[in-house]
């Protein structure tokens, strides 16, 4: 057996009687993916195949490639970008998302928040 550590966080608090979500995602060639959403509690990540890029509140955009992990940390964060970067090839990602209780597990961003918020993105460090 070989085992390697892809990720260790400690992750924000999370809600009793959470339950947990896997969930396999797969973009199509060039997908821009889904509109700026929040999720209700933490998601970590696994890409399994392909390059997509990546975009959370505070931070610039940046490439996640095949074999890398990746976590959010849910509730306000607003989870922006998660696009297919290949315009030729599917890319595949492994999500394990904490739902909470009560809560939609994805929560779109009305355009009146993106505006109002549009001056504090971070733009990607090649823009």
């Amino acid at each position: 057996m070989v085992q390697k550590d892809l990720l260790e966080i400690v992750p924000p608090f999370i809600a009793q009687g959470s339950s947990a979500m896997i969930r396999l995602l797969e973009l199509p060639p060039g997908d821009p993916g889904l509109a700026p959403h929040r999720h209700s509690g933490p998601v970590f990540g696994y890409m399994l195949e392909g390059e997509m890029l990546f975009e959370l509140e505070g931070e610039a955009p940046y490439p996640i490639k095949a074999g890398e992990a990746f976590w959010e940390p849910g509730g306000d964060v607003i989870h922006y970008t998660i696009a297919n970067l290949l315009p030729d090839k599917t890319s595949r990602v492994i999500v394990v998302a904490m739902c909470a209780p009560g809560v939609e597990m994805i929560t779109m961003v009305s355009d009146e928040e993106l505006a109002a918020k549009a001056s504090e993105r971070i733009p990607a460090p090649n823009q």
